[in-house]
């Protein structure tokens, strides 16, 4: 049952799901309805994290701002990523900690934000996705979801509830892949050697599809799978347990 005074959430898109994959989008808001929210995509901009993870603190922080006021009538802000939740959470703070003013006002907004399968177990109570995706699967924890937003056995329990989903766990699900935003184009070497062990580990599970809730992770391992011949699907979480068996697997051609 939906509660009487359904809380207002608004929905940080991201960059890459806005320009890439959209349909991450529109499952984040079918899941965050069913689980009897108000959902208001409220006009934004990047989080600011590529340019604070190169010390570029100026655009940081203006972004920030823009983020910051976008986000201020909103009860949560829920992400469909670990990275960008884990942003306005964990750095905002701290990009503001010699600015009194905009220090408060970015703390409350990092205490009112979530990555999206936490939200939705931990806040909101829900225990059962939506049937429609069927299919054995193995799960990447990325580094900032995993680590910043707590975000570990909250995907697996929705994954459950699934019954034409089998989850088989790879080894070192929590190691990182190797994209780490602008890490993969700084040291393209190093970033290429863990993404092929990962795909190894992956390629080891026999799942048929590879699921994350960071869309850069995604797309970085699926890009290696296919330069390697490796023919699993890739999708983001959300859009299986959102029901959609439907849009095409990240990395291949639509229809």
């Amino acid at each position: 049952m939906p509660p009487a005074n359904p809380p207002k959430v608004g929905l940080l898109v991201t960059c890459l799901v806005d320009l890439f994959r959209p349909s991450v989008g529109f499952a984040a808001v079918t899941l965050l309805e069913r689980a009897g929210c108000r959902v208001t995509v409220p006009s934004q901009s990047c989080c600011g994290q590529p340019a604070w993870n190169n010390g570029d603190r100026t655009t940081a922080e203006a972004l920030a701002r823009t983020m910051i006021q976008a986000f201020e009538g909103c009860d949560y802000v829920v992400a469909p990523s670990g990275s960008c939740s884990g942003m306005l959470r964990k750095h905002y703070p701290e990009l503001f900690r010699d600015d009194p003013a905009w220090a408060a006002r970015a703390a409350a907004l990092a205490g009112r934000t979530w990555e999206l399968t936490r939200f939705l177990t931990d806040i909101m109570g829900m225990d059962t996705a939506i049937p429609g995706f069927a299919g054995t699967v193995t799960y990447h924890d990325s580094c900032s979801g995993l680590r910043e937003m707590g975000v570990k056995e909250q995907p697996r329990r929705l994954l459950a509830s699934l019954p034409g989903v089998d989850l088989t766990e790879m080894q070192g699900a929590d190691v990182c892949c190797g994209f780490g935003g602008t890490f993969c184009v700084k040291y393209p070497d190093i970033s290429t050697h863990m993404v092929t062990e990962k795909v190894e580990a992956i390629v080891a599970t026999g799942a048929d599809t590879l699921l994350a809730g960071d869309l850069g992770c995604l797309m970085n391992m699926a890009g290696r799978l296919s330069r390697l011949g490796h023919d699993i699907d890739v999708r983001h979480v959300a859009e299986v347990l959102a029901g959609d068996p439907e849009t095409a697997p990240i990395g291949r051609a639509e229809g």
